[in-house]
């Protein structure tokens, strides 16, 4: 007799859980802000080559496009910083219970959208 039930979980059983999507996240966060950190060491080497070469990406981050990736890459720092807190707890030995892990989650989460806003208007009121 065959036996036809599948031996791991797949897409049309598994249950999406806010740990398997903030460590997707986490992960695709991680690899944004490497090259986000590879795009502000360029701009921080432009500012070393003259006003010209620093006006044209004044430029492009005072425009729409330039003012969106700001804020992303606010949020995807915010968001990373907060889920390695997590981790590093978990790491000491808590946080392992299923509901303290849901709700460090969706604070992690929560608090990447507040630390974002809160850095958009210092950055705003300040500079």
């Amino acid at each position: 007799m065959e036996n036809n039930n599948p031996l791991s979980p797949h897409l049309q059983i598994y249950k999406w859980q806010i740990s398997s999507l903030l460590s997707i996240t986490h992960r695709i966060v991680g690899v944004i802000n490497f090259f986000a950190i590879v795009l502000i060491c360029i701009w921080a080497i432009m500012l070393v080559f003259g006003e010209n070469s620093y006006s044209i990406l004044n430029t492009i981050l005072d425009s729409v496009f330039g003012k969106f990736l700001t804020i992303s890459l606010c949020w995807t720092f915010s968001f990373h910083i907060l889920n390695e807190l997590r981790h590093l707890i978990w790491d000491a030995g808590y946080g392992f219970d299923l509901k303290i892990s849901k709700i460090t989650g969706i604070i992690a989460f929560i608090g990447s959208f507040v630390l974002t806003i809160l850095f958009y208007t210092l950055g705003r009121n300040f500079f």
